[in-house]
C-alpha cells in the first residue's frame, strides 16, 4: 500500500501543476487553483501514511536528531510521507507563487520555469520567485486596494505611499 499512496501522491498534484504552468490565464485555472483546497488530496495521504505510525514519528520530530530523522526516512513509510510532506507544501508554495505572480502582472512565460523548479526543488523555486516579484509590484485601484499590474515598478510617485 505504501508504494501506491507514493505513487498517487504526485498523480493527485499533477493536474494543478499542470493548470497553473500550461493553462495560467484560463477562467477555470483560476477558479480550481484559487481555492487552498487543491492540497487536500496529498494532505489526506500524508494522514494516512503518518497517523499510524505516530507513536514512532512524534519523538523523532519533537526532539529530532540526524540518526533519528535518517532512520525514520530511511523506511519505505517514511520516505513515502516524507514525499507527501513535501508535495503537499510545493503544491501549496506553487499555488502562491501563480496565485502571485498573476496579482503582480508577471508573465507567465517567466513564472512557468519558477513553477517547474518549485516542483523540482521547492525552496529554491521560492527563492528565485521571491528574487523576480521585486520588480512587479502589484498596482494600486480606486480603492486604495492593490490589482494586477501588467508592468514592473517604477520610482515612487509623490503622494503615493507603498
Amino acid at each position: 500500500m505504501t508504494g501506491t499512496l507514493f505513487t498517487l501522491t504526485f498523480a493527485v498534484a499533477a493536474p494543478f501543476w499542470a493548470l497553473m504552468i500550461l493553462l495560467p490565464r484560463w477562467s477555470w485555472t483560476a477558479r480550481i487553483v484559487g481555492s487552498p483546497l487543491i492540497v487536500l488530496p496529498v494532505l489526506l495521504i500524508y494522514a494516512v501514511l503518518v497517523l499510524p505510525a505516530l507513536g514512532r514519528v512524534l519523538p523523532v520530530v519533537t526532539a529530532p536528531t540526524l540518526e533519528g530523522v535518517r532512520d525514520l526516512l530511511g523506511s519505505a513509510d517514511g520516505a513515502a510521507a516524507a514525499w507527501a510532506h513535501m508535495i503537499g507544501f510545493d503544491l501549496f508554495v506553487g499555488r502562491w507563487i501563480w496565485r502571485d505572480s498573476r496579482e503582480r502582472g508577471m508573465p507567465a512565460l517567466l513564472v512557468a520555469p519558477v513553477l517547474l523548479l518549485t516542483i523540482l526543488l521547492g525552496p529554491l523555486g521560492l527563492a528565485v520567485h521571491l528574487g523576480l516579484r521585486t520588480g512587479w509590484a502589484p498596482a494600486l485601484n480606486r480603492d486604495g486596494g492593490e490589482r494586477a499590474s501588467a508592468r514592473p515598478a517604477g520610482p515612487p510617485v509623490p503622494g503615493r505611499t507603498a
